[in-house]
């Protein structure tokens, strides 16, 4: 007869065993369905990669990354030849000037390190590789982009739609950015002046402030503007790009300022900082304080020609200020920006973009 002692430790081991089986083939199909969505999830970002570097080429993340600060940021200046070739009327191009104030301004001559220059035709590209700059090529298949531009013309808006849609995916590569048109001229280093508060997701200049950095009615301009990259602002970014083709005889900078008119700062949970002009100013309105001012911006100014008269003033006024600036007891003014406030009295001329 068997011994019942030896019967119950059969039994329990048995039962050991069997239920030892089931857990390590559960865990088994655990892990392998895990694994699967694992290598899915990876097989999924390589295709976006793919389809990014299909699109762009391995030239933008090299070129972000070479251009970057530490913490993924980096400066963005968009142009075409009409930007960096003098006509024969021009000592100098809007291109020479961006850069010079990058020369005469406090503390900005290392920013140049961090700007990435994209150019959006051959002329402009080969000009930036010849200055040494951080260059990248944007090509537009079926669009030219290198010649003159009316303002407000269809290829003008085409021009403006594309450099939203390139910031964009700037934003979804994980890097931040100042975008800046190359008619402002830096003057001192405005990351001393932005927020570094990283709750704020945008800080854009206007072109006049009403006093309130947070207020949705002051009136906004795309010419410079610091964005950090996260989930609300691509949503932003995309939405915005989103009703190019809805924008009728718009321009993108005219259709953001409808969005946050409509809501949609409050609706994705965005925090926006509206610079005030004493610090970032332009010709809407100016600095009245030199000692304060970061940028000077030739907004409120229709043709190139006369941006360009009117901003060397302003850098020969900037030159004066601070050559002067420790004995002087004479308040500073900008010189009258004459050039572009006729400029609207004039027959349309084209705006090299």
């Amino acid at each position: 007869m068997d011994n019942p002692k030896q019967t119950l430790g059969g039994f329990v081991t048995a039962t050991l065993l069997f239920a030892g089986a089931i857990f390590l083939y559960n865990w088994s199909s655990s892990f392998s369905n895990e694994l699967v969505l694992s290598r899915k999830e990876h097989f999924c970002k390589q295709l976006s990669s793919t389809n990014n570097i299909q699109a762009y080429g391995d030239e933008l993340g090299n070129a972000l990354a070479k251009a970057s600060m530490g913490n993924k940021t980096v400066i963005i200046a968009i142009v075409n030849r009409a930007y960096v070739e003098q006509d024969l009327e021009s000592v100098t191009t809007m291109f020479d000037l961006f850069l010079t104030s990058f020369w005469l301004g406090e503390g900005t001559r290392f920013l140049i390190d961090h700007l990435l220059v994209v150019a959006m035709d051959k002329t402009a590209y080969d000009r930036c590789q010849f200055l040494k700059l951080n260059c990248f090529r944007l090509e537009t298949e079926g669009i030219d982009f290198e010649g003159e531009k009316l303002f407000m013309s269809r290829e003008f808006i085409k021009m403006m739609w594309r450099r939203t849609s390139f910031l964009l995916e700037v934003l979804k590569r994980g890097y931040s950015f100042i975008f800046t048109d190359t008619d402002v001229m830096w003057l001192r280093n405005p990351l001393t002046r932005l927020s570094k508060d990283e709750t704020e997701d945008i800080q854009i200049s206007t072109d006049k402030y009403l006093g309130d950095p947070w207020s949705e009615m002051n009136e906004i301009n795309t010419g410079f503007y610091f964005v950090r990259s996260n989930k609300k602002t691509i949503s932003l970014f995309e939405t915005w790009y989103g009703m190019k083709d809805n924008a009728k005889g718009k321009k993108e900078q005219d259709v953001l300022f409808d969005l946050i008119r409509s809501g949609i700062i409050r609706n994705l949970g965005l925090r926006v900082r509206f610079l005030n002009t004493l610090y970032f100013s332009g010709f809407c309105q100016d600095s009245n304080d030199f000692k304060a001012v970061i940028t000077v911006h030739a907004n409120c100014c229709r043709t190139i020609t006369a941006k360009v008269v009117d901003l060397k003033a302003a850098l020969s006024d900037w030159k004066r200020f601070r050559r002067f600036e420790a004995n002087s007891t004479v308040i500073p003014r900008w010189t009258e920006h004459n050039s572009c406030f006729q400029s609207w009295g004039r027959q349309a001329k084209t705006i090299k973009i």
